[in-house]
């Protein structure tokens, strides 16, 4: 009898064997050859099943896709990682907020980590984050990453899926839309693997004005639907930076905002692209249709078809804070100017450098210091025209070069107008103004940095890494005209909040 009992539970041992075997086996299989970017079920989800698995992950990934973006592409991109990856490690936008997953997930490790689980350890020590979609869906992960305060917050790669597409390339992933077939996905998955860390800053933004006597003041997106105003929106009345009897908007950006004419052209796209969205199929339908808006709205005529009382100097004060704590300061802003660029990455339109390269001598005369985007300093740049803008294209092409500050505030005048255009990140809108006071202030200023992962030789710059070495452009080179030139404490970047897209929008519309 005790021969029998010692077979049946021999026989038991062996069956739980074979099974944990082919459990293996199955993980294995799913596995495929990605397994170094595979992260399992029961640290997705904590109503999973504990694995057992064969290999510890080196470069563990979280995707998010905005599968509306890129016309067909986002769908397709989605079907491919979904097929080569955990299903569940590839989060479709459309369907769930990366807010309530990551909460979710890191949650999760926390809980895993307590019970001394020491893959969940490892995988939130190297988690890196995927985001694809355009310049505006990046920048709504990076603001609810910021907003998470994690105490080892993932780095994201972008994928180019928009039609600026400025993130990613500045950041050396292209400004191309990506392939979707297998291989074309594996081999991003290799390049984030092998990617760089690097920190870049984050910037503030708040507005706030007297309640007008009559009308509203809320931030007015293409054809009054709100798709973008998870980028800057009106705060709650609990929040800590609201004032009684004013209105107060806030948000938070990480490559530029810009207000005038270039903004207002970016307006009439996306007001057109959601008008008719089956004409916006391929990014060159996309960048063809913007520069032929640019046209028609008289940007490339602007003196003719824009009057100069509505260019930025006859329509706010403009004051920097050059360091942080230091002193305000007014800044001359030429009358010409009729958009103006505060820029963080050296991406702008479609990959375009505003600031450019200044020379030795314009480094030292203005008391101006190379374009890093981890520094703390923002570059605010001008722009007369389109034809202004068009230097760009040429070698060594910048605009006007206004100042580098630590934080800007606009103070619009009385009465100059009753709205203008503002953009975030690719995100545009029509901004109201109180015309009846003189109150109406926006304010930028740095908060914090983000991680980022970049490609080895990007355009970015650190000012920690000593392989980004500023190169200044030759005497000659750098010759467009300069001359004219002449202690509030965030409590929250507001990315949680500010960056949450509302119930019922449709996200398809993000650029």
């Amino acid at each position: 009898m005790r021969r029998l009992n010692r077979h049946h539970r021999q026989m038991r041992g062996s069956k739980e064997h074979i099974k944990q075997i082919f459990r293996k086996h199955r993980l294995h299989h799913r596995m495929g050859d990605l397994r170094e970017f595979w992260i399992p079920d029961y640290i997705l989800n904590s109503d999973s099943e504990h694995e057992d698995c064969l290999d510890e992950p080196q470069c563990p990934v979280i995707v998010f896709v905005n599968s509306k973006s890129g016309g067909q592409l986002g769908g397709g991109l989605l079907d491919t990682y979904r097929s080569l990856l955990n299903k569940n490690q590839v989060v479709d936008l459309l369907d769930q907020a990366p807010d309530k997953f990551l909460s979710a997930l890191y949650l999760n490790l926390e809980r895993l980590k307590q019970k001394e689980d020491e893959l969940a350890s490892k995988i939130q020590e190297k988690l890196r984050l995927i985001v694809a979609g355009g310049d505006g869906t990046a920048g709504w992960l990076l603001g609810v990453v910021c907003d998470l305060k994690l105490s080892h917050p993932p780095a994201i790669a972008t994928v180019p899926l928009g039609t600026g597409n400025n993130l990613p390339f500045a950041f050396g992933w292209g400004k191309k839309n990506p392939g979707t077939d297998q291989q074309s996905v594996k081999s991003f998955l290799y390049q984030v693997m092998n990617a760089k860390e690097m920190k870049i800053d984050n910037w503030h933004i708040l507005m706030r004005m007297k309640v007008p006597t009559e009308g509203n003041c809320d931030p007015i997106a293409p054809l009054e639907l709100p798709h973008s105003l998870h980028a800057f929106h009106r705060v709650s009345s609990n929040d800590s930076s609201n004032m009684e009897g004013y209105l107060t908007f806030r948000g938070g950006f990480w490559n530029y905002f810009s207000m005038g004419m270039d903004a207002q052209v970016s307006y009439a796209f996306h007001s057109e692209r959601k008008l008719n969205p089956e004409k916006f199929k391929n990014q060159l339908v996309n960048q063809s249709t913007y520069a032929k808006l640019g046209c028609t709205q008289g940007w490339f005529m602007a003196s003719l078809f824009h009057p100069a009382d509505k260019n930025i100097a006859q329509m706010t004060k403009v004051k920097i804070m050059k360091k942080h704590c230091s002193q305000w300061e007014e800044l001359h802003i030429p009358p010409s100017i009729r958009s103006i660029v505060c820029l963080n990455l050296p991406s702008f339109s479609g990959g375009l450098n505003p600031w450019g390269t200044p020379n030795k001598n314009k480094l030292r005369d203005r008391d101006l210091t190379p374009p890093y985007v981890d520094d703390g300093l923002i570059e605010v740049v001008g722009f007369r025209d389109a034809w202004h803008g068009l230097v760009l294209l040429a070698p060594n092409g910048h605009g006007t070069r206004l100042a580098q500050a630590n934080r800007i505030r606009f103070e619009f005048h009385k009465g100059a107008a009753d709205h203008t255009f503002m953009r975030i990140d690719g995100e545009p809108w029509k901004q109201p103004l109180s015309v009846d006071d003189d109150t109406v202030m926006v304010e930028i200023s740095h908060h914090g940095q983000v991680n980022m992962l970049a490609t080895q030789g990007c355009r970015s710059k650190s000012i920690h890494d000593p392989s980004s070495v500023h190169q200044s452009a030759t005497e000659e080179g750098d010759n467009e005209d300069d001359s004219t030139m002449g202690g509030e404490e965030w409590s929250k970047f507001g990315a949680a909040d500010t960056f949450r897209i509302p119930d019922g929008v449709d996200i398809s519309h993000l650029s």
